[in-house]
Formats: C-alpha cells, structure tokens, sequence
C-alpha cells in the first residue's frame, strides 16, 4: 500500500473513533460504575478522540470519592495514554493537515523535535487541549511508538494521580 493511501486510511480510522467516542458519549459515563476497569475505558475512549476535547477527567475526579487515588490515576493514566495512540497513528496523514491551519503546531514540533519524549511527557501531564497536536506531530515525525507511549502513560498516569488525590480530598470536604 503506497503512503498517500495509508495516510488515508489513518484519518479515516481516527475520524471513526472520534465520532464512534462522541456517539455513545452518554454510554460512557456509566462506564464509572465499574470501578477502576470504568476509569481505565473512559479515559481512553475520551482521549481517543482528536482536537475534540471529551470531558472524562471530569468523571474520573467524581470517582475518586470512592476508589484508591493512586490505583485510580494509573488505570485512568494508562487508559489516556492508549486513546492517545489515535492521533500518533493519524500523525503521517494528518501533520501537514493541521499544522497548516493551527499557529501554535510550530512551537509543539520545535519541542518535541528537541526534547523528544520528555516534551511528550512534559506535555501529557500538563492540562491543555494542545496535546492531540503533539501525538499527531510525533507520529508524523516518526517517533518510536512505544516511546511515545511510555513518555505519554508517564504523564498522564501523574496527572491522573494529582487530579483523583485532589478531586478526593476535595469531594471528602465537601461531603
């Protein structure tokens, strides 16, 4: 299969999970109820999406009034880091697409062509609706996907680990 051809196919397959994600978006937060398995599903169904935010950080702070915040950001960390794979894997087919029509892409390639993957990871746990740019940018920059998985889980699993630490202690005040 020729590149033009793959490049396709990769938009279409993130466009799919990415309208498949916003249709069943009411399906999703039931998926809360089972426990840490839910957090791990929902955080990678809503980061599976790209450049359309989908709220699942929102729900996984709501269940940390019950679970383990530790335990909690690691299945939601690793869920987010899996969803995030759409966006590396449509990176060949739509970096020139985006970066194109998105005046900040510049700067996040600069970054992650200097840093690598601790720009991955920097940008993974920061909160910011940028980060789908920088899957996209380190999959069309041909960054080992394995790299970028472990830099994004890394991130993300620290910053579901705050969030649901926080979102507990602030749900138990609250109560």
């Amino acid at each position: 299969m020729d590149k033009k051809a793959e490049g396709v196919i990769q938009i279409f397959a993130a466009i799919a999970i990415a309208a498949a994600v916003f249709y069943f978006s009411d399906s999703i937060a039931s998926l809360g109820s089972y426990g840490y398995a839910g957090a791990f599903l929902i955080a990678a169904l809503s980061s599976a999406t790209i450049l359309f935010p989908a709220p699942g950080w929102a729900i996984v702070i709501a269940m940390s009034a019950t679970l383990d915040p530790v335990l909690l950001g690691i299945a939601a960390g690793t869920g987010s880091a899996i969803g995030e794979l759409t966006g590396f894997l449509a990176g060949d087919g739509v970096r020139d697409l985006v970066s194109s029509r998105i005046k900040e892409t510049k700067r996040i390639e600069e970054l992650v062509n200097r840093y690598d993957v601790a720009a991955i990871f920097a940008l993974a746990f920061i909160p910011n609706p940028l980060f789908d740019i920088a899957g996209v940018i380190a999959g069309g920059l041909k960054i080992a996907w394995w790299r970028f998985l472990v830099s994004c889980a890394a991130g993300r699993i620290l910053r579901y680990v705050l969030l649901a630490a926080i979102g507990g202690f602030t749900l138990h005040l609250l109560a």
